[in-house]
């Protein structure tokens, strides 16, 4: 299949996706939702692929996340069923991605590679989940995964001043596996993609398969589900029209607390 927002590589059992719309710094907009919803079915499908790395186009961005220009300017379609990228609520994927977060990874972005299962960072890379400075929330898994990961206070002062977190200090919190120069991230992401095919592909989809299961029993797919309800409400008051203006119009939001 030939994507618009996105391109792939195969390299032997190895499928290669990257977010291609650099102009934007790879932020993710409705029909490349619908792209990458695809791209995982296809991923998932395809017996001879047995692991994918995920990175962004360019060496400034992994992804901005949302494309909130896109949103204000009247920009249509919907999430797919499966989430944010197609991954932040797909539990039916029994194939590894690694994230090679190559630049900034925010909002969506940083939510996108916390959906991935292993994540190597470019010591370049900056994560943040800056959603409550435009009126809303990581609704997309951020508030779940990152309190799962590094646990509730740490992921507290991350969510709630929406402020931005290096490379070393994310491997010190323990949201990524690995901090590697630049240079060398996509080397290191296919070096850690090539241990995964050596062993056994089934005993790697069998771990997959009760992870995702793990993740069933602790709520996980209820809680998104709650977001999603929770962002809906939000996204009815001043606060959040006047966050994704003062984003678009790049000045500093007058909120009015309704």
């Amino acid at each position: 299949m030939q994507y618009d927002f996105l391109t792939t590589e195969r390299r032997g059992n190895i499928l290669i996706v990257t977010m291609n719309r650099p102009e934007v710094y790879n932020a993710v907009h409705p029909p490349m939702h619908t792209e990458m919803a695809h791209v995982w079915d296809d991923f998932a499908s395809d017996s001879s692929l047995w692991v994918a790395i995920l990175t962004g186009a360019g060496d400034k961005a992994f992804s901005a996340g949302n494309d909130l220009k896109h949103t204000a300017n009247g920009g249509g379609g919907s999430m797919p069923g499966s989430g944010f990228a197609g991954l932040s609520q797909r539990f039916d994927l029994e194939k590894p991605i690694i994230a090679a977060v190559n630049g900034f990874a925010m909002g969506g972005g940083f939510e996108t590679a916390l959906s991935c299962d292993i994540i190597l960072a470019a010591d370049t890379a900056t994560f943040a989940l800056p959603e409550v400075k435009v009126g809303f929330f990581a609704a997309a898994s951020g508030v779940q995964r990152l309190s799962r990961y590094v646990g509730r206070l740490a992921a507290h002062d991350i969510l709630f001043t929406g402020r931005s977190v290096g490379a070393s200090e994310a491997l010190q919190l323990g949201f990524v596996n690995a901090v590697v120069p630049q240079a060398e991230l996509m080397s290191a992401a296919l070096q850690k993609a090539e241990e995964i095919t050596s062993v056994s592909p089934s005993a790697v989809r069998a771990t997959k398969r009760v992870l995702n299961h793990m993740s069933k029993l602790d709520g996980l797919p209820e809680s998104l589900s709650f977001s999603r309800e929770v962002i809906g409400n939000l996204a009815k008051t001043e606060d959040f029209k006047e966050g994704v203006s003062a984003f678009v119009e790049k000045r500093k939001p007058k909120w009015v607390n309704r």
